[in-house]
């Protein structure tokens, strides 16, 4: 068989505009979605580029299984020397956000202030050691999944022994101190390939907690309305504009140096990472998005396209690893 590049996700609506991509760009593409299947150990990868693009949200889709599915498929491939883009280390790093932040921290990258822990009451003991206000969250999580902020300790009390406790799906809770930004709004720096592609700002007064870049987390279903995030501070008019992403144009701070060289040592290929500069003047990266999104009105500001990028990127491995196809 001809090389191709193998696109390995569980989300076809996050895939569009990565199709649209491909096809733009003349590259020869196959979609493997992990939601179940088999493997056959005894048998041989196809060649390829393989692109992972899991996503740390995909149990809440009904996709349970796509994380361990996923580990034996790139366990697989790696043990056969295929090429990976974004393999089973950086699997790991997707999953969980204390592999995130402890890897961020060694790094030298300053994170916010952080307690795990596993079990309710242990929860609890987590929140002495955060000053209130204090924001949970859970480890295996995206889409703001699990984010709440509580303004006292006692309000934490009264949820954890509540009905509305919202389990975390491995079992681990993060407890933060909860931060303002200094301008209402997060940075996200778009990473391929070892280049920045951009930087956005996310709006954090609109967007709260539940900054997803995809076009498809900004529209509720049954209304086709935008949804208030949990956490928003400012509601949004029925007849306003909505979009909770603008291009960041000339973000040059330090940090981003610092974010070429953590993926370079991380083996991350793609990547959108995500800081907040604070009132008090720190800057703290909280998150690293191995399966980034794009934001179509942001595409349509830039002078590059996330999606092109990714697809150029993949192309000129699969001409450098398979020189004679």
């Amino acid at each position: 068989m001809t090389p191709k590049i193998y696109a390995l996700h569980e989300n076809p609506e996050w895939f569009v505009p990565f199709a649209a991509a491909f096809e733009a760009e003349s590259l020869p593409m196959e979609e493997w979605l992990l939601t179940e299947g088999t493997l056959d150990l005894d048998s041989t990868p196809p060649d390829g580029i393989f692109w992972s693009r899991i996503s740390a949200s995909s149990h809440t889709r009904d996709h349970g299984l796509t994380k361990d599915y996923s580990r034996a498929v790139l366990s697989w491939l790696e043990t056969h020397g295929r090429r990976t883009v974004n393999g089973r280390r950086v699997l790991e790093l997707e999953m969980s956000k204390v592999d995130q932040l402890t890897a961020l921290r060694a790094a030298g990258i300053a994170t916010p202030r952080t307690v795990a822990a596993v079990g309710r009451e242990q929860v609890l003991e987590a929140a002495r050691d955060v000053p209130a206000p204090f924001v949970t969250k859970h480890n295996q999580g995206g889409k703001g999944l699990g984010v709440r902020k509580f303004v006292a300790f006692e309000e934490l009390e009264k949820y954890v022994a509540s009905e509305d406790y919202e389990e975390p799906v491995d079992g681990i809770t993060l407890v933060q101190e909860y931060v303002v930004a200094a301008d209402g709004g997060i940075t996200r720096v778009e990473i391929v390939g070892g280049e920045v592609v951009y930087a956005v700002r996310g709006d954090t007064e609109r967007g709260g907690f539940q900054l997803c870049p995809a076009d498809a987390c900004a529209i509720d279903p049954a209304t086709g309305r935008p949804v208030l995030p949990p956490g928003a501070t400012v509601s949004m008019a029925p007849d306003d504009e909505w979009n909770l992403f603008s291009l960041r144009d000339g973000y040059d701070d330090p940090v981003v140096a610092q974010y070429l060289e953590f993926t370079r040592r991380h083996g991350i290929e793609v990547a959108g990472i995500e800081n907040i500069r604070t009132i008090d003047g720190r800057v703290l990266t909280y998150d690293v998005n191995t399966n980034t999104n794009y934001n179509s009105l942001v595409e349509e500001a830039s002078e590059k396209s996330g999606p092109r990028e990714i697809a150029r990127f993949l192309g000129r491995l699969l001409t450098e690893t398979y020189p004679n196809a």
